[in-house]
């Protein structure tokens, strides 16, 4: 069998192996060659698993080693490292505390906006591309002189470290450049995507005070033109502190501003501003950079704080190591500014390489993104799981339609990789990539687990935890187990971890959200198993896991059996309660030429039961025209069951499409 080949039979051996080639000139091992000629000790290391273990149990020298070998940029201490300490209180898991920890680099002072402009140069920066082709580009040195130019508007507006800057926008290059000119202040970004409700924005915005606001006119999704100028003044009103609104020019050159008191175009603001160089500000590691939002399908949004420091050395990490990201690559990741990948995907400014931006919707026109590929040689390619079983379902053939040959790496992300999407990736993109499912979240900024350059993949799982993340599943007595299903936790910090909750003085909501349920430990919310691959299979949100005669099942083990079947689009399941019980309800909705009738439903059920349990199989399936989802693209599976037990769904808001939410009120078929 030639290096890199797909095997024949996927559940007996691994689907990719890389060739030795490859794994001699990646980023991951020239690490572990750097740890073990500079580290005493780690003899032993000798690739990723062994690694994993000395991170974890070593966290000060793994740190250090990935700041020094990322190339993370800091004041500089003659003769000393940039730092007095790596970490203080590693004991405490509990949220940072000035006096008990855990606090990591002390002393360090750095801007994360430097680190991610560190290149001037001619090289493509940024490559923007909406559903109508590609837009333009930006050098590195281009992107600097127009991130100074904004950071000046700023400053000219009173801007300074700690103020927020909100950004309503698409992915664009302004959003980027805007992010990076708050950030060389010291200033606070924090953005929603303009699919957002005037609600939602405000829900998120409106904890936090923003100074600026930062709007596009509006934006197109499969090819519809949607103005959201209305909704920027409702904002603006709702929220008193805005002092500016600044205006971007997206769907409209010239967008009609009358209505929006005190406003200005994007061009004129910075045409406006004195003259200033680019200058960035360095502050202590955890001085805040982000704040982002958890859904708030269940209340009001968390605003979690991120810091600069810890936000950068994990993305670095991930990127580095786990992505295997370089100066020459060119890195995609279809994502909103609502979303963290986006924040994910940005920090590859920091490594040199291209960042390909994309807005639109992903498959309008169905070839848009391979198209995309083919076009800018994208090296590395990241989506979600569920763009990738749609693409399936279309029946792409990109591999076959588009010259991939730079293609290297495919990522996954957003909701559990299916079996079977491994199949097509491998059989219908590029036999010959790297296809990594990572799982992270906005709690951290990153991820928990993720891919490994160096080593196999096998179908289904994701290959390794995350580098210096003590990742455990514990059962419902808090003991670690393998090859058993539990809750995903981790039991030591690391240095994306939130340095606070927004207006949470005493640190209650962030105790609450993580470290409650095993006390000191953090509790992540995935249902997930380790494998003796040691690898990692995520098996749903916990919190929506179903336990049908007292049996505790994940709801991916039913979406990857019900999402093989060519007729279902979509699914979403849910646990019913009923006569004392929980039962099994499962909604599919299906292509238009599709009905679901006794046989799809007897498939259904015989795919289930035959590859994942008897405890799986739904006791009624439902078929529905649409299916609830966040603005971040994830099925609402909290939104429904609250809908069919009667009881409210609290901000409506957080969906993307709150309609497809009656669709699930009152149904005849849950009524026996």
């Amino acid at each position: 069998m030639p290096a890199d080949a797909v095997t024949e039979a996927p559940d007996v051996g691994p689907v990719w192996t890389p060739d030795p080639a490859r794994v001699a000139r990646a980023n991951l091992t020239r690490f572990i060659q750097r740890v073990r000629a500079r580290a005493p000790g780690v003899e032993h290391v000798a690739d990723l698993p062994t690694l994993y273990r000395w991170s974890v149990t070593q966290p000060e020298a793994f740190w250090a080693a990935v700041w020094e070998f990322c190339g993370v940029m800091a004041e500089e201490r003659p003769g000393r490292t940039p730092w007095d300490q790596v970490v203080m209180g590693f004991d405490r898991m509990a949220p940072p505390d000035p006096v008990l920890g855990p606090r990591w680099f002390m002393g360090a002072r750095l801007n994360f906006a430097e680190n991610l402009l560190r290149y001037d140069d001619e090289r493509d920066a940024l490559v923007f591309w909406n559903e109508a082709g590609r837009q333009g580009a930006l050098s590195y040195r281009e992107l600097r002189a127009r991130v100074g130019r904004v950071a000046a508007a700023l400053v000219a507006d009173g801007v300074a470290a700690g103020d927020r800057v909100g950004g309503y926008l698409p992915n664009m290059p302004e959003a980027v450049i805007a992010m990076l000119a708050a950030a060389s202040l010291g200033a606070v970004w924090s953005s929603c995507s303009p699919d957002f409700g005037a609600s939602g924005v405000f829900d998120r915005f409106g904890q936090i005070g923003p100074r600026v606001l930062i709007a596009a006119d509006g934006y197109r999704y499969a090819g519809k033109r949607i103005d959201i100028l209305p909704r920027v003044r409702q904002i603006r009103e709702r929220i008193p502190g805005i002092e500016r609104v600044v205006v971007v020019p997206y769907t409209d050159p010239n967008p009609p501003l009358d209505a929006l008191p005190g406003a200005i175009g994007w061009d004129d603001w910075v045409a406006a501003a004195p003259e200033r160089p680019l200058t960035f500000s360095r502050l202590p590691f955890d001085h805040p950079l982000y704040v982002m939002y958890s859904s708030g399908t269940t209340g009001l949004p968390k605003c979690m704080v991120h810091g600069a420091g810890g936000t950068l050395l994990q993305h670095l990490k991930e990127l580095v190591l786990h992505t295997d990201l370089g100066r020459d690559d060119r890195i995609f990741y279809f994502s909103t500014c609502g979303w963290m990948m986006w924040n994910w995907l940005v920090s590859s400014l920091a490594v040199g390489a291209a960042v390909v931006l994309y807005d639109g919707a992903p498959l309008s026109p169905p070839e848009i993104l391979w198209a995309m590929a083919a076009r800018e040689r994208i090296t590395v390619f990241g989506t979600s799981a569920k763009y990738l079983a749609l693409a399936e379902k279309e029946g792409l053939q990109p591999g076959r339609s588009h010259d991939l040959g730079a293609l290297r790496a495919i990522l996954s992300t957003g909701s559990p990789l299916a079996p079977a999407s491994y199949d097509y990736v491998y059989r219908d993109i590029k036999a010959d990539v790297h296809l990594a499912s990572v799982s992270g979240g906005t709690d951290i900024i990153s991820c928990f687990a993720l891919g490994d350059p160096t080593g196999p993949v096998w179908r289904g799982e994701l290959q390794t935890r995350g580098l210096g993340m003590a990742v455990e599943v514990f059962d419902d007595r808090g003991r670690p187990v393998r090859e058993e299903d539990g809750e995903l936790v981790c039991t030591r910090p690391f240095p994306s971890m939130p340095v606070a909750f927004w207006d949470d003085g005493d640190g209650s909501k962030y105790r609450g959200a993580y470290f409650e349920h095993f006390p000191g430990v953090w509790r992540h919310g995935d249902w997930a198993r380790l494998t003796h691959h040691d690898g990692v299979i995520i098996l749903g949100r916990s919190d929506t896991t179903l336990n049908p005669g007292g049996v505790r099942i994940g709801t991916a083990e039913i979406y990857r059996q019900v999402e093989q079947l060519p007729e279902i689009v979509e699914s979403l399941v849910v646990g019913q309660e009923w006569n004392g019980d929980v039962r099994v309800v499962l909604f599919v909705r299906l292509r238009p030429e599709h009905r679901l009738d006794a046989g799809l439903e007897e498939r259904i059920r015989l795919g289930i039961r035959q590859h994942a349990s008897p405890h799986h199989v739904p006791r009624r399936i439902v078929q529905v025209a649409d299916i609830p989802r966040t603005i971040s693209g994830k099925i609402s599976e909290l939104a429904v069951r609250e809908m069919i037990h009667g009881r409210p769904v609290r901000n409506v808001d957080a969906l993307a499409n709150p309609d497809a939410l009656e669709l699930f009120c009152d149904l005849p078929e849950l009524e026996s």
